[in-house]
């Protein structure tokens, strides 16, 4: 069957732009959560990595990096395992065996070397360079900050 002419043009153009949308939809599904991220407050970068199909992320990076009350590198002093207290912050591993849970999010736990816990969480890609970080005490008390690409 032949068409006229302008049904010709119309359909290749509604082919050319359905071709577009799923090149945008699959370039959106695979933005790389890897890479290196600064923190809500700015004080703490972390680089997360792909862990044999988990995230993973370590502190590479902190802000004020000497302990004002020693004088020397900061350690992770909150720690609940008294014999980790004195490793240094900078290498401790934050993100921890984050598995994929949807389309550009994962989950897994998050240790907070402020307080010393691991917490449930969720990690979102909300865009290519912001990341959005959520921790939760019983599931229920959530806590999100934003983190920024900075790599």
């Amino acid at each position: 069957m032949r068409f006229p002419r302008f049904h010709r043009v119309s359909i290749a153009s509604i082919a050319s732009a359905l071709f577009g949308i799923a090149l945008m939809a699959v370039a959106q599904a695979a933005m790389p959560v890897t890479g290196t991220w600064l923190s809500a407050d700015g004080g703490t970068k972390v680089r997360v990595s792909d862990c044999g199909g988990k995230l993973c992320g370590k502190v590479v990076w902190l802000n004020e990096p000497i302990d004002q009350s020693t004088g020397r590198p900061k350690t992770d002093k909150h720690n609940a395992d008294a014999a980790k207290r004195t490793r240094p912050l900078l290498g401790v591993q934050v993100v921890q065996g984050m598995k994929p849970a949807g389309d550009n999010k994962w989950s897994g736990q998050i240790y907070n070397a402020d307080d010393g816990k691991v917490y449930q969480a969720n990690v979102t890609l909300v865009s290519e360079n912001a990341m959005r970080v959520q921790g939760c005490v019983l599931g229920v008390l959530c806590k999100s900050q934003t983190w920024t690409r900075a790599d």
